[in-house]
């Protein structure tokens, strides 16, 4: 249908890890009867360790590329300049995200796939395959249902990471962290509900975008579109235009976005138009065979 960036996964990574670094560095450099008290709140991960100044430049790099492929670059050069870094996990995060902005599917699952052999609850790694690979899997695919047994397993266990999750960081309120969560949960629900309908399983499809759009403290017209789309799968007509044109209102409403409402709009409106003629021509011969009955 539409690709889908990871804006929520985008900002929450930028808002964290600057902070997270530049906590790592004041550590490094200050004793610790200097160091400011930690907040008070819920849990906070544990941050990960500058070692070098040279790995700090390392790490500023890949957060201050200005483009997806010098991002790349900064990554793999600390990847291989510092194979044991406690930031090899963010490195490929980066890389991950980055492919994905790039459309590249192929290295963007290579560079995930490694992300969580380094750590295996990565939310933003997991959420990002999962609907990678339940956005690219077609039906007649020779291995759909191998890539669709994977995008479930990896949205459900971003799910499961997410009950436990601590903050990424201090600086994140517990407020801001709980709508992160929640803007994650529906990304997980959408796989899910993407991998439903590559099953044709319509009424799944529907449970799970709905959950989505419940969940998710941020309003998606794509997910809503994707929705109408599920509804129209299960016969549900009328609902999937009322949703569209709810979307349809929203004056902001991305151009993209937009032309995919009208044109699922009108296939939901064809289509109810088609099962109302067939059951008025069932009627009528039900009608008719009556009389002859008779």
């Amino acid at each position: 249908m539409f690709v889908r960036l990871f804006l929520a996964t985008v900002l929450v990574t930028a808002a964290m890890m600057p902070a997270a670094a530049q906590q790592a560095a004041q550590n490094q450099q200050q004793p610790p009867a200097a160091q400011a008290p930690a907040q008070q709140g819920s849990p906070v991960a544990k941050q990960p360790a500058i070692k070098s100044k040279a790995e700090m430049e390392a790490i500023q790099a890949i957060m201050n590329a200005l483009d997806p492929k010098s991002r790349i670059e900064a990554a793999d050069k600390l990847v291989a300049d510092f194979p044991d870094s406690e930031w090899k996990s963010f490195a490929l995060q980066m890389a991950t995200i980055s492919y994905q902005q790039l459309n590249d599917f192929e290295n963007m699952m290579v560079y995930g796939e490694r992300a969580l052999e380094v750590d295996p609850d990565n939310i933003f790694v997991l959420l990002a395959l999962a609907n990678g690979l339940a956005q690219k899997t077609r039906e007649f695919d020779l291995d759909k249902e191998e890539k669709l047994r994977r995008a479930t397993e990896l949205a459900n266990h971003a799910i499961e990471v997410l009950k436990t999750a601590p903050r990424p960081n201090p600086r994140i309120t517990d407020e801001q962290w709980e709508a992160a969560k929640n803007d994650f949960r529906a990304q997980a629900y959408e796989a899910l509900g993407m991998v439903a309908m590559v099953r044709k399983d319509f009424a799944k499809a529907v449970e799970q975008f709905k959950k989505a759009i419940d969940v998710g403290t941020t309003p998606n017209a794509g997910t809503k579109v994707r929705l109408a789309a599920a509804l129209t799968g299960a016969g549900n007509y009328n609902e999937a235009i009322v949703t569209l044109d709810d979307v349809l209102g929203d004056p902001q409403l991305n151009p993209v976005i937009r032309r995919i409402a009208e044109a699922e709009r009108a296939r939901a409106v064809k289509l109810r138009d088609i099962a109302a003629a067939k059951a008025k021509q069932q009627q009528q011969q039900q009608q008719q065979q009556q009389q002859q009955q008779q």
